[in-house]
């Protein structure tokens, strides 16, 4: 079966030095990312460019409403996701917990939707 593992994080404080280096390293996500090849689960997925560069749309009133950021009302955004192929739920955590978000954000693991 297929899980999407979405990535969410934090936008670090653009003061704060050590944390603008943390969230701009990208050695963690390249090795969980080889670390998933490696094991042969890897099907596909994307990092995505910073919350600030989201443009959201809805309808209010049946009008469409267009507006710049992210959708969640959320100090924790999406960063991007992994299309992984597990035995089950119980491999997809074990595979999840490894990932980076999960240590300073968090990882939600959805089943893709069989379409054959």
């Amino acid at each position: 079966m297929q899980y999407m593992l979405i990535q969410y994080t934090y936008e670090p404080d653009e003061t704060d030095a050590a944390a603008m280096e943390k969230a701009n390293d990208m050695a963690p996500w390249i090795a969980y990312t080889q670390k998933l090849i490696d094991a042969g689960v890897m099907r596909g997925g994307n990092g995505l460019q910073p919350p600030s560069t989201a443009t959201t749309v809805h309808k209010t009133d049946g009008k469409q409403v267009v507006q710049d950021g992210p959708f969640a009302d959320s100090k924790a955004q999406l960063g991007g996701y992994y299309i992984i192929e597990a035995n089950d739920l119980d491999q997809a955590i074990a595979l999840a917990a490894d990932s980076p978000a999960a240590d300073y954000g968090g990882v939600e693991i959805r089943p893709v939707i069989d379409t054959d």
